[in-house]
């Protein structure tokens, strides 16, 4: 094999592995750290300082800035986040993706195998999935470097190639080149850090003169062409994603291209900057440092640039991509039956995991909305048609999560936690379908009954409304221990349906009085006592969601918007 098929095979082969090492790093990280950093992302968003921070350091800590970004597309599409909290989560994400190259920049050579066996060995003694996950992120690390050490002992006969130093000179006198050269270079690779890393490895190696091959001034505009390339890619993979999706990818875009625009005209008083504010010594040892200082150093002037011209970066990306009939009436409150599920997170779990719990409350209100109606319809005071509508939109939903948790089990992003969580929504999510089915129950009953010319008497109406609102609060009250995971309730609830059996019984003990009197037709006697058997089912429904949720399933902890369910009053009336 030639030298240069074994330079080619050995730049390649270390940037496999340091690309491996990346996203398994980053896969790892998520799956260690992956709720609190939504969390952090979630709730640190108010204005667009904090977003900025939010984005920041999740980046850092979760090492992909495509986790961050996918995070804040999903929560805007859900309505949870607003377009200019996005997109400010978005500046933050460019800082935070600096720290990659900051941590390139450390010469770790010595330590890296004792850190790969370190991280091995965690993994496979560990017996937790927190700890395997840990272990997993050392490993990674490793490799990390592993690659970065691959990349540059191939490089170095690369300093003695005239042709090789010719065309490098070409691309230090002309920035326009280099950035060129960077934005192939992501393009192909898909990756900024990646290119950077390589860019970082290149600049390192010294040529005949015995400085760097490339020089910051050289480097500067190569890392401009990346940071447009990671843009690039941005796009392409927003094409198939929601409005929303594509408007923050064409801010990260413009983002990066007008730092690019500005920046090029002062590439050598920047590199002298640089140089002035990062570590002095020999230029081969300590450019990699400077790239890393150069681009962190872009990205936070861009970022304080572009906060408070925020609202102009709206406005810009809205002109570009206009609101929708559809958006519009969205936003306007226009009733949707799925709020808030995204496929754009389905591989961000933690992101997921809070979509499909908002999705639960959504489909647990409508639920509620649909029992608020029941007295009504069984009074014969309002249509069925309008009810049973609700009711086949909240069938869609509930079929709609189902085949989001199915994605997301099939994905097998899911961590332990992750997963026991999940299957407790599954279960929570079928009990309050469960009650939809006996709305529906109670709704037919009703229909034919009032469809044979049949009716109850006014004492049996009012002991079913009685019953059915006390239902309703019972129902409400079970959401809202969902929803803010407080169990002290639970215990009062219980014992509010316990009393709710014992009335539904008295109601059956007095309709069959009422028959024997004649004061009631004994032909609705059946269907009567079907009636309040469902009801009976709707507090056992009830009662098997406190159960789960009382079994130390907080799904609030899943949740980062305020409790949007409505407030209920324990109290029978009767």
């Amino acid at each position: 094999m030639n030298e240069t098929m074994k330079t080619l095979f050995g730049l390649f082969g270390g940037l496999a592995i340091f690309l491996f090492g990346m996203n398994q790093m980053s896969d790892a990280l998520q799956k260690a750290a992956g709720e609190r950093m939504k969390k952090i992302l979630a709730m640190f968003t108010s204005n667009p300082v904090k977003g900025v921070l939010a984005g920041a350091l999740v980046t850092a800590v979760l090492q992909s800035s495509s986790a961050t970004t996918v995070m804040a597309i999903g929560f805007v599409s859900a309505g949870l986040m607003t377009l200019p909290q996005a997109i400010s989560v978005i500046f933050g994400a460019n800082i935070g993706t600096t720290m990659t190259a900051q941590l390139i920049a450390f010469d770790i050579n010595d330590y890296i195998y004792p850190i790969i066996f370190v991280g091995f060995l965690t993994n496979f003694i560990g017996k937790k999935e927190k700890t395997k996950s840990i272990g997993t992120v050392i490993l990674s690390f490793g490799l990390l470097f592993l690659g970065i050490s691959t990349m540059s002992s191939v490089m170095k006969p690369l300093a003695n190639s005239p042709v090789f130093i010719h065309m490098l000179e070409k691309v230090a006198d002309i920035p326009v080149l280099g950035v060129l050269v960077g934005l192939c270079m992501t393009l192909v690779v898909q990756s900024s850090s990646a290119t950077i890393a390589v860019l970082q490895n290149f600049a390192a190696q010294a040529g005949p003169n015995g400085h760097s091959l490339l020089g910051l001034a050289g480097a500067i505009p190569v890392l401009l062409g990346d940071n447009i390339g990671t843009t690039i890619t941005a796009l392409l993979a927003s094409l198939g994603g929601s409005r929303n999706a594509k408007r923050t990818a064409i801010a990260h875009s413009i983002f990066n291209i007008s730092g690019t625009l500005l920046f090029i005209w002062f590439v050598r008083p920047y590199a002298h900057l640089i140089t002035m504010i990062s570590p002095h010594g020999a230029e081969t040892a300590v450019i990699s440092r400077q790239i890393a200082n150069a681009h962190t150093g872009f990205n936070m002037t861009m970022t304080i640039l572009w906060t408070p011209l925020l609202w102009l970066m709206v406005k810009i990306v809205m002109k570009i991509l206009p609101e929708t009939d559809a958006e519009k009436k969205a936003r306007l409150g226009t009733s949707r039956v799925i709020m808030y599920l995204d496929d754009s997170v389905i591989n961000q779990p933690a992101a997921a995991l809070q979509l499909v719990v908002e999705e639960a409350m959504n489909l647990g209100n409508r639920i509620g909305e649909v029992l608020r109606e029941l007295p009504a319809v069984v009074r014969g005071d309002q249509k069925s048609e309008k009810v049973m509508a609700s009711i086949e939109e909240s069938k869609e939903l509930h079929k709609a999560i189902l085949d989001y948790m199915t994605k997301l089990y099939a994905n097998g992003v899911l961590n332990e936690d992750q997963a026991h969580k999940a299957n407790g929504i599954m279960y929570i999510v079928d009990e309050i379908d469960r009650i939809r089915h006996v709305c529906h129950n109670v709704i037919d009953i009703s229909t034919q009954d009032q469809t044979g010319g049949f009716s109850y008497s006014a004492k049996a109406i009012s002991d079913v409304n009685k019953s059915l609102m006390s239902t309703l609060n019972m129902y409400f009250a079970t959401l809202e221990v969902i929803a803010t995971g407080d169990v002290s309730r639970i215990h009062e609830i219980k014992n509010i349906k316990n009393t709710l059996v014992q009335f539904n019984v008295n109601i059956q003990n007095r309709h069959l009085k009422r028959v024997a009197k004649g004061e009631c037709s004994k032909e609705l006697t059946a269907s009567f006592t079907e009636l309040i058997s469902n009801i009976d089912r709707i507090t056992s429904n009830c009662d098997n969601i406190l159960e789960a949720v009382n079994g130390h399933l907080n799904l609030n902890e899943l949740r980062a918007i305020e409790d949007h369910v409505m407030p209920s009053e324990l109290s029978l009336n009767m």
